[in-house]
Formats: C-alpha cells, structure tokens, sequence
C-alpha cells in the first residue's frame, strides 16, 4: 500500500490557525485560574533569562575592574576591608536568587500544566461525547464519519503538547523580546541576519509538517482498520472463533502488512527532513558566526568591554536559539492546527433530526395511534429503497407483530417510528400530528425498544438493566420489578454476588453469562423504561422455543394499555399479537390476525408451512 499525501499550499496550511482561538477558549473555559497562574508564571521566568545575562555582564565588568586597580588588595581579608567587594557580592546575590526562582518556576509551572493538560483531556471528552450523542444515526453508519469521529478523537488527548507549545510561546516572545531590546542598543543589523539565516529552518519544518499531517489524515481509513485487526485478534469477543479457524496467524500478517505500510511512508518522510533540516540548519549556524565574529571584532577594536563582549555573544546566541525555537514552533503549531481543525469541524457538525422550535409534549397515554401515509426510506448511498409506500395504523395499546423476511424493512419501521430516521417521502402522524412535531427526547424517552443487535454493557447487572432509564438508577425495586418481567432475576438469582455482579469478562471479577442469559437482562430494560410504546426488535434470537414462547406471552400481558411492537421469526410467537404485518422488499404485503392470513395464500402462509414442517 503507497500512500500519495496531498499537501495544500501555504496559504491553506496557515489558514488551519484560526483554530488556535477556539482552542484557546476551550483550555481556558477547563480551568481558568490554572491557565492564568501558567500564564503568570511563564511571564515571570520569560523576564529571568534577560536579567541574568545582564547581571552576568555587570559582573565580568565589575572584575575586570578590579583586577585593573592599581593598588588593588592582595588578601581576602584586605578586599573585604576596603568595601570593593560590596557590589560584586550583590551582584552575586542577585544571579543566585534569579538561578533558585527559575528553579521554582520550572516545577510550578510544569505542575500547573500537568494539571491543565488533564482537565483539558477531561473537558474536550466530555464534550466530544455530547457532540456525538447530537448527532443522528446516519452519520454514524457513513464510514467517512467513522474516519472523522476517529480523527477528533485522537484530538482530544493528542492535542496537549499545542497547548504547552502555546504557552511556551508566549513565554518565548517576551524574553526574545527582552533580548531583541539589549541588542538594539548595539548592532540592531545583527537581528536582521539572524532572521534571514533562519528563516529556511522554518519553512522547512513547516513544509515537512504540512506533510506529516497530510500523510497522517489520508491514511485514518488503514489506521482504523490496523486498530481493528489488533482487537479482532486479541478480544475476548472473538477469540473462540479466531482460535477454532486458526485466524491468528492471517490476522498478524494482515497487521503486519498494514503496518510496515505505515512505517515505511513514515520512514520515507523522516529521511528528506532528516536530510533538508540539517542543511537549513547549517545555513542558520553560519549567520550565527558571521554575527559572532563582528561582536569579537568590535571588541578588539575597543568599541565594546568585555562584559559588553559576554553579553552580546550570550544574548546573541539565546536570541538564535529563541528566534528558532519560535519560528519552528510557530510551524509546528501551524502543523497541530491543522489536526485542531479535524477536532472543532467535527463541533461544527450539526444533526438533522431534532425537536421543532415549540415541540409538542409527547402524549401520555396515546390516544389513536400511529398512521403511516405513504412512507418511503431510503439509506444513504443505497440504490434501492429500504421501505416505500408503506401506509397503516399502529392502534392505541394494540400489539402488533412484524413479519417477513431478512431484509424486508422491520427494522427500518422501527427506527422510522423512533426517529432514529425520518422518512424521505411521506410522513408518520401520532395522534393525528406530524412525528416531527413533537419532542425528540420525550419521544424516545418514551418508548422501550430492545434491537437484536442488544449492547452487552460490562456493568453490573443492575447497572445493565438500569441503562433502560439511567434517571431512575438508584431505584431497585423499580429495577427488580423489570428483571422480574423479563424474567432476568432466574439469571441474576444464580450470581454470587445478584444485582452487584459485573457480567462480561472484559473487566476483574465479571461472568460471562449465555446468550439467552444476556437477552433477558436486555428485554429487562425495556420494561424499565415503563414506556407509553414497547418494542422487542428480534431480541430473543438465542432462546429455545420454549423460552421465547414465555418471554413473548408475559411481554403482552405487561404490556396491557401499551402499544407493543414485536418482531420474530417464529410463527408461535407472533400469532398472539392482535395483528400482523407481513413486509416483503420494503412494502406491506398483507395484515391481519394470525388465522385470516393462514388461510389465505401469500408469504405469511407460506413461511408458516415451511417452518411449521421442520416440526413435523
């Protein structure tokens, strides 16, 4: 696998800096005190350099006076007699406190961003999952979404070392500051060459970032799948499988062929920056000399003292360290906002589906029922529609069961009817209004669904059921009634440590349960939600018959006065819903109660015959 980074002019790569304000603003809104202490203490270490120096230049010229005098003192005794010493010892003071209070700073300020950088994490987490959870179930199901969730992400940890290199940067302006001024007052020329010898240092970082970051961002497709491999390999969830095909060796060299792809892209990159960095760099080494040896020539020629001599060539040589840790770092943040803006783009994402400016209060109880009128779906990049023309009622506190084969649009009803998606032709009316109209979160709130594709939280059995409304979570008998209802309390009743126990083994102490085992907890949330509209969507797939028979006849007699939802494959359950819906291809081929759709021909009949003769 070659990859062909593309890599945008100057102009785009810098525009990506305007993410740095809105980043700024998120690290100040984590912890506003912290940023300004940091910022306070960079303020005070970026003045010590400067001072130093100049301390240090004071004192050379206070020595070499000293040992000028003509009728100096010869002893210790006779130098501190004679007070000569008084300013140098001050001077001396003043280096050593300046040396300690860097010292101080240094660990002040590492602490304090220490502590920054994990609120920041913490924050941009939090709200990177509160983004998502906005966000509707189409983006999620679209990979390049998936390619942009991965990448903001990686942002939210990976982006702690702009911050530092913000702050440093601040710290660095002012003492560059500092210096610039001191050697203004000598040979302001100096500064010019030092920016011009550095200056292919920078736009070779720059360049080489640009690249990284472009490299880095084409390849976030193999990089998911490269993460994929690494757990398909290595996961309790598939090690049965993987063990019992003998998939581990494949699995490896697959990993190993992504990633030696990976590194010798990044091997290649690392030679030509290795490579052009250091002729730049040997560029800015030679203005620094050119500029050294005029402040020695000077020197020679009387025009400076030798502390004059000390100073300059020490602020010179902090100046071109300085200039280039600036224009460097300026790149590289350049370079880290262009991830930035894989982060705040995908803040900028805004979901579809949402609550109506003056939302309808959901009903409470449901007083006619649900009228689908010519409703058509169709999934994002699909050719062929999911469901269409599909036009019923779902009565109040009726059960219905859906029916047909894999691929027939059950699922897609149910999520139409959750405003997980909302139809693109046709509408779906509640009580005589648009769906649309109503709140989006009393709506959902209000309905218990169970797909088949169920989460097995690694929680604690009770926290497994108590997901089915997270509002009531401290009310065990709420939670004890649902495992009741789903019939989940046998289950629980057999763990050491009951509704405590962690189930799943990805964590200490958990126990695996069966299949049927985890479904039962799992129908059990949908009796916690205690909803105006249940729906079971295939979820008892793993229950003998027997099982499912039990599961199927407690959920119509719990839900009396609800209106139900159930989807199965088997004909023993679904005969005791009041009606049935048969889809086949998307569209609702017939309807009515078990008996009138047995005795007349069509698909449910002919479904039921086959599966009726592998009992026979």
């Amino acid at each position: 696998m070659t990859f062909q980074p593309k890599v945008g002019s100057l102009k785009e790569r810098f525009s990506a800096l305007r993410t740095l304000r809105p980043f700024i603003a998120m690290v100040w809104r984590a912890s506003p005190a912290l940023m300004a202490t940091s910022l306070l203490m960079r303020l005070v270490r970026a003045l010590i350099p400067v001072a130093a120096l100049f301390i240090g230049k004071l004192i050379i010229d206070d020595v070499v006076q000293l040992v000028q005098m003509p009728e100096r003192p010869t002893t210790l005794e006779g130098w501190l007699a004679s007070g000569h010493l008084n300013w140098l010892a001050t001077l001396l003071g003043a280096e050593f406190a300046l040396a300690v209070l860097s010292d101080v700073l240094i660990r002040i300020v590492s602490l304090v961003d220490g502590l920054l950088s994990e609120m920041v994490t913490n924050s941009s987490s939090v709200r990177l999952m509160e983004h998502a959870a906005s966000l509707d179930l189409e983006d999620f199901e679209d990979a390049e979404f998936q390619d942009q969730l991965e990448r903001a992400r990686r942002q939210t940890s990976g982006r702690l070392t702009l911050m530092a290199l913000l702050l440093a940067q601040a710290q660095a302006l002012v003492t560059v500051a500092t210096f610039a001024a001191g050697l203004l007052l000598y040979a302001p020329w100096l500064i010019v060459l030092l920016l011009v010898a550095l200056l292919p240092v920078f736009l070779g970082e720059q360049h080489f970032n640009a690249r990284s970051y472009s490299l880095d961002f084409g390849r976030t497709p193999e990089r998911r799948e490269l993460d994929y491999v690494r757990q398909t390999a290595a996961s309790v969830e598939t090690a049965k499988e993987v063990k019992i095909f003998g998939l581990n060796r494949w699995l490896i060299d697959h990993y190993r062929r992504l990633a030696d792809s990976f590194y010798a892209a990044n091997r290649r990159l690392a030679l030509k920056r290795a490579g052009w960095g250091s002729l730049f760099a040997a560029i800015g080494t030679v203005g620094y000399y050119l500029a050294y040896a005029y402040i020695v020539w000077r020197t020679l020629g009387g025009v400076f003292s030798i502390g004059d001599l000390t100073f300059l060539a020490g602020s010179f040589a902090r100046l071109r360290g300085l200039l280039e840790q600036l224009l460097t770092t300026f790149s590289t943040m350049a370079a880290q906002a262009l991830y930035l803006n894989d982060l705040f783009s995908f803040f900028d994402m805004r979901p579809e589906i949402l609550s109506p400016a003056n939302a309808r209060p959901f009903p409470k109880p449901i007083r006619e029922g649900f009228v689908f009128e010519d409703v058509g779906f169709i999934y994002p990049g699909a050719e062929r529609w999911a469901v269409r023309h599909l036009s019923f009622t779902l009565k109040a506190g009726e059960v219905v069961a859906l029916v047909g084969e894999n691929g027939a649009g059950k699922t897609t009803l149910v999520k139409l009817l959750t405003r997980l998606y909302d139809p693109d032709e046709g509408r779906i009316l509640l009580d005589g209004h648009d769906l649309r109209e109503y709140d989006l979160d009393q709506l959902r709130g209000s309905m218990g669904v169970i797909f088949q594709d169920f989460v097995r939280y690694n929680f604690t059995a009770r926290d497994n059921i108590a997901v089915g409304r997270v509002s009531a979570q401290h009310d065990q008998a709420r939670i004890e009634r649902a495992a009741r209802s789903s019939q989940a309390d046998e289950v629980i009743a057999g763990l050491a440590a009951g509704y405590d126990q962690r189930i799943g083994k990805r964590f200490k102490n958990g126990v695996e349960l069966s299949g049927g085992e985890w479904q039962k907890i799992a129908i059990a949330r949908a009796y916690m939600r205690e909803a105006e509209v249940l729906i079971l969507d295939e979820p008892t797939a793993a229950l003998d018959a027997r099982a499912e028979f039990e599961v199927f006849q407690r959920f119509k007699e719990l839900s009396r006065g609800k209106t139900a939802v159930l989807i199965s494959h088997r004909f023993s359950s679904v005969r005791m819903a009041d009606r049935i819906f048969v889809l086949a291809d998307g569209k609702l081929e017939a309807a009515g109660t078990h008996e009138e759709l047995v005795a007349k021909p069509g698909l449910y009949s002919e479904l039921f015959e086959l599966q009726a003769a592998g009992y026979r």
